[in-house]
């Protein structure tokens, strides 16, 4: 076949085949249109799933009649004029394709009236045949009707799918673009039927409702505000907690400059961010937008716009996962905040949770209390059950006085050996001692890492381990792991261990059993682990092997240690998994479910 031009009606529907992939891709082109003409109110309609009719209004500027012709011609377009312009796009379509590209594969009509004019005028494409421009009535602003979407193109027609299907991606793809513009009305209807009806929003207060109306009604109460600037860039938006994951990331929204984009660096710094509080397989809920110069982020990379390419992508991935890490950092417990499930400065080196000793220990004697922990032992057969009692009602009583710095107040009781029962001013707390604990040590870890100062404690005698000769050698593949945390070990034969230091918070009698669940831990694959960094896989390990586990009792001054301790911690709302680590009943909660007040 000799090599000859294409006609332009076949090469305009090849370029709708980059452009138009389903019904979605239409509602998508002509609403940016109306964004980018100064839209405030946009109603888009549908009938059969999109392939039927789809008809977008707004009230925009418009279209002069002498220039109709122009806006249905290929690479025709009023948003840039050279090359300079393209390296700083500042509207959401650019070049000048979409028009076109639809009229070649539907039934196009298009009526317009531009501010200012006395009348409306209209153009009709029917499958690339263009016709006259012709007067038509119309209100300021631009009407755009699409009717049977691929009737001349059957290889395309067979790949779209079912009403239902295109509809949702079509509200999918609306309630995107709802949320990227607060200050526009969007209407959706499908036949006769209101899909989504979103009025323009100001201000913080209504902001949240239109989020709430899009992702659910609870997530605004369960979302972080984030603004952080740096130079020419700000991050903003919300952040969903942890507690707010998702099994699939369908509510992850993405703005650049106004833009809604799936952008790989952005959704990588993103689930970075969330790592260290998410639980595996679950999936973070957050709408961040990203301003910047436009010139420092080239939007046309992608056919249909969906990805950007920064000039400085070290530094927006840097910006954004520090950004978020330094918000998930404060989802800790708060007087007034959430608590970490539905339904004051650490103490110091002499406290149980930081001293050399565990919690138990047989040779250890009485267990250190941080400072103002009241000092009320557990029961003890030998001592008078009325003494206990009336010890406990004066711990109790001791939670009205709690200020603002002990949002989880004080400990009462202990439950099932799992669970510390504690009363606060606002209700009953009750919190999973072995993840609260696991995040405290974790962090600590962390920290000391950071600071290149683990602590350690000398062995009077170094502790020799027995291990498989395949875990020796693993073990000690990673020796610098171990001693970034603070173990001295050393190799005596081919399956015995030695340690001559360890972490002062490990129990010695646990130490050979901790050591053979760390190492058949870290043999997993890593990339079914939820860090992704070595050294952070070990410490949460570390962690969790290292946390005191169901049945350890303790006394009300442990509990309250860890009390105390879990709200001086970063990220102490969740364990390093991700799992809740307290919740709380509110006043108002207990009485409702004994019906008080009925």
């Amino acid at each position: 076949m000799p090599i000859r031009v294409l006609p332009g009606e076949l090469v305009d529907q090849i370029a709708a085949g980059e452009v138009i992939e389903r019904p979605a891709s239409v509602v998508k082109e002509l609403i940016e249109n109306s964004l980018d003409a100064g839209a405030t109110r946009i109603e888009i309609d549908i009938e059969r799933g999109g392939v039927g009719l789809i008809r977008v209004r707004d009230d925009g500027r418009g279209i002069s009649a002498r220039e109709l012709p122009l806006a249905i011609a290929r690479h025709a377009t009023s948003k840039i004029a050279s090359l300079e312009d393209l390296a700083a796009i500042t509207t959401l379509g650019f070049r000048g394709e979409a028009l076109p590209s639809i009229g070649s594969v539907s039934r196009l009509r298009l009526i317009s009236r531009a501010l200012g004019a006395e009348q409306g005028a209209e153009i009709g494409v029917d499958g690339a045949a263009v016709g006259a421009v012709r007067p038509a009535a119309h209100p300021e602003g631009t009407t755009v009707e699409v009717r049977d979407l691929f009737f001349n193109v059957p290889a395309r027609r067979k790949f779209v799918r079912s009403e239902a299907t295109e509809l949702s991606h079509i509200a999918r793809l609306v309630e995107r673009l709802v949320l990227g513009r607060f200050d526009v009305s969007f209407r959706l209807r499908h036949g006769t039927r209101l899909l989504l009806d979103a009025p323009a929003v100001s201000g913080a207060h209504a902001e949240r409702e239109r989020l709430g109306q899009v992702l659910g009604a609870d997530f605004p109460a369960a979302a972080l505000a984030v603004r952080h600037a740096a130079g020419p860039v700000l991050l903003s938006g919300w952040a969903g907690l942890p507690t707010r994951s998702r099994a699939q990331p369908d509510q992850q929204y993405w703005f650049v400059n106004g833009r809604s984009v799936r952008d790989r660096l952005l959704m990588n710094a993103a689930r970075l961010a969330y790592r260290d509080v998410l639980y595996h397989g679950r999936h973070a809920a957050y709408v961040l937008y990203l301003t910047l110069d436009p010139r420092l982020v080239d939007v046309n990379a992608h056919p249909a716009k969906l990805e950007v390419r920064f000039r400085d992508s070290r530094q927006i991935h840097d910006l954004v996962f520090r950004t978020l890490e330094r918000a998930l950092a404060e989802t800790k417990p708060a007087v007034e905040g959430a608590p970490a499930a539905s339904g004051a400065s650490l103490p110091d080196s002499r406290s149980a949770w930081h001293a050399g000793l565990p919690l138990e220990h047989a040779d250890a004697g009485p267990v250190a209390m941080s400072a103002g922990t009241p000092a009320t032992a557990r029961y003890q057969p030998t001592r008078d059950p009325w003494a206990l009692i009336g010890a406990l009602e004066r711990q109790a009583s001791s939670a009205d006085s709690a200020d603002e710095q002990e949002p989880l107040g004080t400990a009462l009781a202990q439950l099932h050996g799992a669970y510390i029962l504690a009363q606060s001013r606002s209700g009953l707390v009750l919190v999973d001692m072995h993840a609260a604990h696991e995040r405290v040590l974790y962090e600590k870890f962390k920290a000391e890492r950071a600071r290149s100062s683990p602590a350690s404690q000398q062995l009077l005698e170094p502790l020799v381990i027995e291990l498989k000769p395949d875990e020796l050698n693993a073990l000690l593949e990673r020796r610098s792991d171990w001693e970034q945390s603070g173990f001295e070990l050393d190799a005596l034969s081919p399956t015995r261990l030695a340690l001559r230091r360890v972490p002062p918070e490990l129990n010695l009698r646990e130490i050979p059993q901790i050591v053979a669940s760390l190492v058949h831990d870290l043999a997993l694959d890593a990339d079914t682990h939820h860090l992704e960094g070595a050294a952070d896989r070990f410490l949460g390990a570390l962690a969790c092997r290292s946390a005191i586990h169901a049945h350890r009792q303790l006394t009300l001054a442990e509990m309250n240690a860890l009390l105390r301790q879990m709200e001086a911690t970063e990220r102490a709302n969740q364990c390093n998994h991700g799992r809740p680590t307290w919740t709380r009943l509110t006043l108002k909660q207990l009485d409702q479910l004994f019906l008080r007040g009925r």
